[in-house]
């Protein structure tokens, strides 16, 4: 009989790297089961209302963890930054949820991964980094990548295609705020403190379409909540564990999980051109994740050697 300290001893044993992807792989069922769940209740309820009862349940299976920590741990002197993050956050969980229930999930899923590359304009256009000639070439060629799904011109650029680069935008000025607040706050703190303010948003937002959720919708939402925050723990986790270089690879799965979960609940097959701009802008993705990482080292380096 397995018990949770062997089941502990032999995660722990499992080299960092690989256990950061095992993490994100995880995160990445998670997220495609969200989105999945997120399609099936939009027959009854407005995407702007399933994202409240998301981020409510979020809180909800939160609690435990608050009970047991103690209210000490939530304090910080950020709550500027975490406001900032969840506004962010909203705009990009509301874009995502709309999208969800009217696009394609492999499609949707596949435009999302340019989040990254926003997050690199947005880091030399708000932080000030410097962004040298080969990543601005690789976020040229990410977005090259999305052309390729969207194939403009041609009939694929939809209004839904539109709200998925807009949720990814969002995202992007979410990681800026997230990448701040993990200098100083807790995991923990971080997906409750945005769970917390998300409520109360999001909330606003479903007054606009409400419509009281069947017991049955209700226990399918409860379901999204528990999976959505597994899914951050889990990412949280990964990306803990590993460099964001070499976890990742491991979100390439996402596109996978959505392609799968998509043809056996919805029937939808992604055409050959989907597989081939997420490919593209994956690569070019991973390839910033990789300089980035290369960056850091390299200032690190010269901040030792200087002392």
């Amino acid at each position: 009989m397995f018990r949770p300290r062997f089941l502990l001893a032999v995660a722990t044993a499992i080299p960092a790297p690989l256990r950061g992807g095992l993490w994100i792989v995880v995160s990445t069922l998670f997220f495609a089961l969200t989105a999945v769940i997120i399609r099936h209740v939009s027959a009854e309820l407005d995407s702007f209302e399933i994202a409240f009862f998301r981020n409510l349940f979020g809180v909800i299976f939160m609690m435990p963890w608050l009970m047991n920590a103690g209210v000490t741990r939530m304090r910080t002197r950020r709550l500027g930054h975490y406001g900032l993050r969840a506004l962010a956050a909203t705009g990009a969980q509301l874009c995502w949820f709309t999208a969800v229930t009217i696009m394609p999930l492999a499609d949707a899923t596949a435009l999302n991964f340019t989040s990254p590359l926003f997050a690199v304009i947005g880091a030399a256009l708000i932080l000030g980094e410097t962004v040298g000639p080969r990543r601005i070439a690789a976020v040229t060629v990410g977005f090259l990548g999305a052309a390729i799904i969207l194939r403009p011109g041609i009939e694929a650029f939809t209004p839904a295609a539109a709200i998925v680069l807009a949720a990814s935008l969002f995202q992007a000025l979410a990681q800026l705020a997230a990448r701040s607040l993990s200098s100083t706050e807790s995991p923990n703190a971080i997906v409750l403190y945005l769970s917390l303010m998300m409520t109360p948003m999001t909330g606003v937002a479903a007054l606009l379409v409400w419509v009281t959720p069947s017991w049955q919708a209700l226990g399918w939402l409860a379901v999204m909540g528990f999976i959505s925050t597994l899914g951050q723990q889990a990412l949280v986790r990964g990306f803990r564990a590993a460099e964001a270089s070499v976890v990742a690879p491991f979100n390439y799965g996402r596109l996978v999980f959505a392609a799968v979960l998509a043809y056996f609940f919805f029937g939808e097959v992604a055409d050959l051109w989907t597989w081939v701009g997420a490919t593209v802008i994956f690569g070019a993705t991973i390839y910033t994740a990789r300089r980035e990482t290369r960056a850091r080292r390299s200032k690190a380096a010269r901040g030792a050697a200087e002392e």
